[in-house]
């Protein structure tokens, strides 16, 4: 009996390590106005960023620098739910509403 409490003991604390951390989802607001919700963010490598459109205006997500590119298209509403799996600095932009409707994201690993 000794052993085998022993033995669930230690498979309950693999089974705790094996877990990985649960990535966070922060969001930002495209829009309503010709602006991002906020001109910074800073997350942890893995985290996601959900972009959610409101207002009236159409807008497209853009990575104009950064360790990995992506361009989330134009529209006027929804969310779009973008991983980021390298640190580094990205620099976002709406190509509609350039230069003044831009952001910045910080990733560290």
């Amino acid at each position: 009996m000794k052993r085998l409490a022993a033995l669930l003991v230690a498979v309950g604390a693999c089974a705790v390590l094996a877990v990985p951390a649960f990535a966070a989802t922060k969001s930002v607001t495209v829009g309503p106005q010709k602006k991002f919700g906020t001109s910074s963010l800073s997350i942890d490598k893995g985290d996601k960023v959900r972009f959610r459109w409101a207002g009236q205006f159409p807008h497209n997500v853009r990575v104009t620098s950064g360790p990995r590119k992506f361009e989330i298209t134009t529209r006027r509403s929804g969310t779009v739910t973008k991983t980021f799996t390298r640190a580094g600095t990205y620099k976002l932009l709406c190509d509609i509403h350039a230069p003044g409707m831009k952001m910045t994201v910080k990733v560290s690993s």
